[in-house]
């Protein structure tokens, strides 16, 4: 079954109307057919805001940014991935949360950023709380969409866990803020690869192309092969999937069928682990 999945490769607004810029794209990628529409990391509130304004902007999820989007999609008829600083129910810090919503703009869950990013100049946890558990993979008619945020692609627990999952998934969505460095747009598209063939799936990653950031959003499908790359600007980039390649992938290398749980467990036992007994194989 073929669908189209729009990568929304965009920069935070100067003038801030994030609702805007929505509707604007959504219009754009319903006219070019999209089923699906993903957007970048750090949609609704720049991460580059001091600390104050950014834990000061947050909303519910089911607020008012939510709400605009959501209404957006369904005036579009599609289905919409997006990201939003979304206020901490206990008054803590906010969370950075993707939300999923359908063609008739119906919430269909919401993620919050499990790993946050800590490195020497950026400390995530300084200004959002992390998440705590993954969203399970959302029916959509067209697909099973996971979705994860960024530093997430590091992680490829993650990604295992929905892929095997009782509902399973056959396209992972990686809204992000990858920021840019010696090596990183390499690591970008490596991981992004990684994922989508040790799972036999397509992964979707969208990244903001503002300064400082790596952009090059792209789609990776199931046996690694890179199906579109964006560059360094704004732009949309549109991709017609077809989840018979999962399929066919999948069959030709079963891999998720051939894990063995029962041998990924290490022990303290002697230097001669997982040889037979008396060490010789």
């Amino acid at each position: 079954m073929g669908f189209r999945v729009a990568l929304a490769q965009v920069c935070h607004p100067a003038d801030e109307d994030v609702v805007a810029l929505v509707e604007r794209v959504a219009h754009d990628a319903a006219a070019q057919g999209a089923d699906l529409l993903v957007f970048p990391e750090s949609l609704m509130s720049a991460y580059e805001k001091d600390r104050e304004a950014f834990v000061r902007e947050a909303e519910p999820v089911g607020g008012a940014f939510s709400q605009a989007v959501e209404a957006t999609a369904a005036a579009n008829h599609l289905w919409v991935a997006y990201t939003m600083n979304e206020a901490n129910p206990t008054g803590g810090l906010p969370y950075n949360t993707a939300v999923i919503c359908d063609d008739a703009g119906t919430r269909r869950g919401a993620y919050r950023k499990v790993h946050l990013f800590e490195s020497a100049t950026t400390k995530e946890s300084s200004r959002m709380s992390a998440g705590s558990s993954l969203l399970p993979p959302v029916d959509a008619p067209f697909a099973r969409i996971g979705v994860a945020i960024c530093y997430d692609l590091r992680f490829p627990e993650v990604t295992r866990a929905l892929v095997t999952s009782d509902a399973g998934c056959d396209v992972m969505l990686y809204p992000a803020a990858w920021v840019d460095g010696p090596g990183k747009l390499d690591q970008w598209r490596t991981l992004l690869a990684a994922r989508a063939i040790e799972n036999g799936m397509f992964v979707a990653g969208v990244c903001r192309p503002d300064a400082g950031y790596v952009g090059h959003s792209c789609v990776f499908g199931p046996t690694g092969e890179k199906i579109c790359e964006g560059g360094d600007r704004e732009e949309l980039i549109v991709a017609e999937l077809d989840l018979a390649d999962v399929r066919t992938a999948r069959a030709a290398i079963p891999a998720l069928a051939h894990r063995r749980e029962d041998a990924y467990r290490l022990n303290d036992g002697p230097a001669t682990l997982g040889m037979p007994e008396g060490g010789v194989a």
